[in-house]
């Protein structure tokens, strides 16, 4: 079975394959296209380390002083995206992306996640959605812990949804993050209150499969 690991790996692998033969025109020559390359080649980068990278990770921070430093516009600065975003490659095929306190957690949830897959096997839905909901919820909670986000307001905790409006305030996370997650809690949240109609097995085979993969792009 494909882990989230070995998806992050691949699609680094295939941005590194389309960029490792890339040679643009010196900074130096004017040519509209040329700049249009860097510029192409330069944004598929970044963006790829910003959204594989664990935010506040070294390999994000070098990728934005580079930037800040040589400019958005210049093919030096390609081949040292490339070689961050092989650093990044490497780190995470050696598994030195998570922090020792985040691979207990990893652990923990791991097992609930395997618990859900194995009743999905079984078509067991309805309680597979909430253990995987569940698990979701309490990574946000630690979430918050890791970035300095409240957990309750007043006397009483913060639902989710507003632990995950915050998190994505605080840099936590994406936007297109942010928006997942509420799909993916109103799914826990028809499985929850009794709506099992209104969603269907490959829903939350999905759900299951999408969590995975958010958890290890965003340890706790």
């Amino acid at each position: 079975m494909t882990t989230p690991a070995d998806a992050i790996l691949k699609q680094i692998d295939e941005v590194l394959k389309q960029y490792e033969h890339f040679s643009p025109r010196t900074d130096s020559d004017d040519d509209r296209q040329s700049h249009s390359g860097i510029a192409e080649v330069l944004t598929r980068l970044k963006s790829t380390i910003d959204r594989l990278a664990p935010t506040a990770s070294s390999h994000r921070e070098s990728a934005d002083a580079l930037l800040k430093n040589y400019g958005p516009i210049n093919s030096y600065s390609i081949g040292f995206l490339v070689g961050i975003l092989k650093a990044l490659r490497a780190d995470y095929a050696a598994g030195y992306m998570q922090t020792v306190e985040a691979l207990i957690h990893a652990d923990i949830f791991a097992d609930f996640l395997e618990m859900a897959d194995y009743l999905l096997s079984q078509s067991y839905k309805d309680p597979a959605a909430v253990i995987v909901g569940s698990v979701l919820e309490e990574h946000l909670r630690k979430l918050c812990g890791k970035h300095s986000v409240a957990i309750s307001g007043g006397t009483s905790p913060k639902k989710a949804e507003a632990m995950n409006s915050e998190l994505c305030t605080a840099g936590a996370y994406t936007k297109l993050d942010q928006k997942n997650v509420t799909a993916w809690l109103d799914l826990r949240n028809k499985a929850a209150h009794g709506h099992y109609d209104q969603y269907t097995q490959q829903q939350v085979e999905l759900l299951s499969q999408s969590v995975r993969d958010f958890l290890t792009r965003n340890p706790a």
